[in-house]
């Protein structure tokens, strides 16, 4: 409290000392122009005129004031201006929390409020709103205790006047819509549903403070001088890549709203590009097993993440519906497996399994290189053989077992064979065969 006390004196007669030295700039150029015979009265009027402002700028005078101007001001989350800067609509201050897991104001454990209204009246945001020992006047007053105006308070009658004029700053008002907010609200049953939410101005300072401190923090910076003289250092370098601003304001960003002025009216955009597709431009050496860490994994991640969230919420549970949600899932990982093999069965990568550098297991070349068959008699009767496909199968239940095991999940022989035996993996094995021999003989 005494911090408080101590920053809300202080700003005051920072904005004191400031306009004095505006007015005492400006009498100086007066004075040197003025005629002999006016210096003296226009000496005079000077005087009085700062000593006008030096009791203006007393702190309980200005308190008075800042209380009376407070009504221009209403503290938000969401401000309607920065939609359309002509928007008459009302703002909000949500107070929701997170409960959907959506990126939101509502995740934010500590939203910082925003400021709207006349730009005039911004230096009382700016009182209400800085924080002092992890405290601020704004928290003091939506809390509703009075102790720090009480502080400088004469009396009782000036305390009220004081605590009247600053809740005006947290009432909402009569809310209202406005064509300019381009909100669309969508018919639900005998209510309506808002598809053109408002932009949230706290949200977005969250970002621009988090993004501030990755790329101009001592840390990021120090960083980057590591990386370009190609030293090692504790702390990574993050960057954001292909970034936009938005500007809301123009040459004016405090007429939207006090945050925005803060951030000079900007507002970076991420990247929401699609990632570019990049087709392999080498054949797979190197590993070992299609089935190693590598493409199979990062590409059934998810649902391999849903299939073990599945079993270990049934526990001894064995029902019909669950099984059929399982299957749903191994389904849909091995239709994974067999697009990846398939855009590595390229006729004009044939052969690739006999170079050096090839150091995939015997039945896995026989699988994933297929028009090798077409100059190698002995790897065409391999292939026709047909065991090749039991060992796939087998790799295929091993690599799917050891996830599930990793996961905590008690599975041995029994769901190997289940999960080797499964009826679209033989099925898929079968449909690729036969797309090849209809290829090859077309």
């Amino acid at each position: 409290m005494n911090e408080l006390c101590e920053f809300i004196e202080n700003y005051i007669a920072g904005r004191r000392q400031a306009k004095l030295e505006s007015v005492d700039k400006a009498g100086a150029k007066s004075l040197a122009a003025a005629a002999k015979d006016d210096i003296a009265e226009l000496a005079s009027l000077l005087l009085q005129e700062r000593r006008e402002l030096e009791q203006h700028y007393q702190t309980r005078a200005w308190l008075t004031d800042a209380a009376r101007r407070a009504g221009q001001l209403n503290f938000v989350t969401h401000a309607a201006k920065f939609t359309h800067s002509d928007s008459k609509s009302s703002s909000m201050f949500s107070t929701a929390t997170d409960g959907e897991g959506y990126l939101s104001t509502a995740t934010l454990a500590k939203p910082e409020a925003d400021a709207v209204g006349n730009s005039a009246a911004l230096d009382i945001a700016k009182l209400l709103q800085t924080e002092c020992d992890g405290d601020s006047l704004l928290s003091y007053l939506q809390r509703e205790d009075y102790s720090i105006l009480a502080f400088f308070a004469e009396n009782e009658s000036e305390l009220a006047h004081w605590i009247a004029g600053f809740s005006c700053a947290l009432a909402p008002g009569q809310l209202s819509s406005h064509k300019l907010a381009k909100q669309i609200f969508f018919p639900v049953s005998d209510s309506y549903h808002l598809l053109g939410p408002l932009f949230s101005s706290s949200l977005a300072q969250a970002l621009y403070q988090k993004l501030v401190a990755l790329r101009f923090g001592e840390e990021g910076l120090a960083a980057r001088k590591a990386l370009r003289e190609k030293r090692s250092h504790p702390h990574p370098v993050i960057s954001f890549p292909d970034t936009a601003v938005l500007n809301f304001g123009g040459t004016k960003p405090q007429n939207i709203s006090a945050l925005n002025s803060r951030r000079r009216g900007r507002m970076w955009l991420l990247s929401c590009a699609a990632p570019q597709w990049q087709n392999h431009d080498r054949p797979p050496y190197g590993i070992k097993t299609l089935f190693s860490r590598g493409k199979l994994d990062r590409a059934t991640w998810q649902t391999r993440r849903q299939l073990i969230d599945l079993l270990l919420s049934a526990g001894d549970r064995n029902t019909e519906a669950l099984r059929h949600k399982r299957n749903r899932y191994i389904d849909q990982i091995i239709d994974t497996l067999f697009n990846i093999a398939s855009d590595i069965q390229r006729p004009e990568w044939s052969g690739w399994t006999q170079d050096s550098d090839c150091q995939l297991r015997a039945h896995q070349r026989l699988w994933l290189d297929p028009w090798r068959a077409e100059k190698d008699t002995q790897f065409q009767r391999d292939r026709e053989n047909g065991d090749w496909q039991d060992a796939i199968a087998e790799d295929f239940a091993l690599w799917l077992n050891g996830h599930l095991r990793h996961a905590g999940l008690l599975v041995g022989k029994t769901e190997q064979q289940a999960w080797q035996s499964q009826p679209l993996f033989r099925y898929r094995l079968r449909e690729m065969e036969q797309a090849l021999r209809s290829y090859r003989y077309a």
